[in-house]
């Protein structure tokens, strides 16, 4: 039992180190490829640590399985117990926190397509009335499509450029899915508290993916940094508004966004620091992954040497 101890202890405390080297190495990449890789490190650190005390939990129902009564298991391996009854509570925790974070975005993506409702449609944008300057991109809804909300508020203080830049930003989120990748995140540091700190780092380099495909699409990088800056400027932010929570222009720290647009298109990553920093994550998943499904088989293994010793008696 010490040796499955060791592993889930290794299993739930990887992820403290693993999402520090996920964050290191989304700064070194283009922003689709640092979202992508935050998003699947999230998602692989949490299922890790969800197998390993979903393994533990499950010891007292092998022994069942194996036909040996649970009062000879529990009285011959008395850790059983309770190391099965601790995994058992922090995996009920972590069903609570799931359930709340699914419930927080329904709750949000409810309100949202609620207040919006006075919206006119034109194509995939909703142009929704007030001074308030807002625009950010809304995900489909009980089968209405994803739209794009801009306020007339918003509207009135871009020219025709920033407009088009602006559109192609929100169109981007929507295009690239990314609130999906947003709420896996979410959901990840739901199960395990470490991977939290993903959040605001994928948050950044989503933005930044949008910004990309805006500047692509209006073929000219000052431009939409400009356009991306006037619209921050404008942009009610943290007010509550319509959207918050959502994807927006006005999202992150926007100086580094618009830095970033000024210099060149990102290329891919070169040199050692990457690497060194591609490697300690891929290492830390593997890691993680491997401690899961030896846990797996060392769990079956123990409950075939228990069967062995109490029949043994």
């Amino acid at each position: 039992m010490t040796l499955f101890l060791v592993i889930v202890a290794l299993a739930v405390l990887l992820p403290w180190a693993a999402a520090p080297a996920a964050r290191r190495l989304a700064g070194l990449l283009p922003p689709r490829e640092a979202s992508l890789t935050l998003a699947g490190a999230a998602v692989l650190l949490a299922g890790g640590t969800v197998a390993a005390l979903a393994g533990l939990f499950h010891v007292p129902f092998l022994a069942v399985l194996e036909q040996l009564r649970f009062a000879q298991v529990a009285a011959d391996w008395p850790a059983v117990v309770p190391v099965s009854g601790a995994a058992g509570v922090l995996l009920a925790a972590q069903a609570v926190r799931l359930a709340l974070a699914a419930r927080r975005h329904r709750v949000l993506l409810s309100r949202a397509w609620e207040l919006t409702g006075e919206g006119k449609a034109d194509g995939d944008v909703l142009v929704v009335p007030g001074e308030e300057a807002e625009a950010f991109a809304l995900p489909r809804y009980r089968g209405r499509a994803g739209r794009v909300v801009v306020t007339e508020g918003m509207l009135g203080v871009l020219g025709p450029t920033e407009r088009a830049v602006l559109l192609a930003h929100e169109r981007a989120h929507l295009g690239g899915r990314h609130h999906v990748l947003s709420a896996v995140t979410d959901f990840a540091a739901a199960v395990h508290p470490a991977l939290a700190q993903l959040g605001p780092t994928l948050e950044f380099h989503l933005e930044r993916w949008a910004d990309e495909a805006a500047a692509a699409a209006v073929g000219d990088r000052k431009a939409a940094a400009t356009a991306i800056a006037h619209a921050a400027l404008a942009g009610s932010v943290g007010t509550g508004g319509r959207g918050g929570g959502f994807l927006s222009v006005s999202t992150g720290p926007v100086p580094q966004r618009v830095r970033a647009l000024l210099e060149p298109v990102p290329a891919g990553p070169r040199g050692r620091g990457p690497r060194a920093a591609a490697s300690g994550l891929v290492a830390a998943v593997l890691v993680s992954v491997l401690l899961a499904l030896g846990l797996a088989y060392g769990l079956h293994e123990y409950v075939e040497y228990a069967a062995r010793r109490i029949v043994g008696h």
